[in-house]
């Protein structure tokens, strides 16, 4: 009985250190953030100029998740 509490104790505390983020997606969104900032980035959809920090991130995710890096799943949207 202890042994199973340990070994429950254990992998709770391996969960709490794991990686949320690969490094596949760090680079992209790095990348993403520094074409921001030179002003080249640009929206998928619409094609406008992305000036907005935030919008920058989530364009670097969405290519990190497209080419198969370690990122949580969206989201889903709120219903009003």
């Amino acid at each position: 009985m202890a042994f199973a509490v340990q070994f429950r104790q254990q992998a709770q505390e391996e969960r709490r250190h794991m990686a949320k983020y690969g490094k596949k997606a760090s680079k992209k969104v790095e990348r993403a953030m520094h074409e921001r900032k030179r002003g080249t980035l640009r929206s998928g959809g619409s094609g406008k100029k992305v000036t907005s920090r935030k919008q920058a991130i989530a364009i670097g995710l969405s290519e990190a998740r497209q080419a198969g890096a370690k990122v949580p799943r969206k989201r889903a949207k709120k219903r009003s």
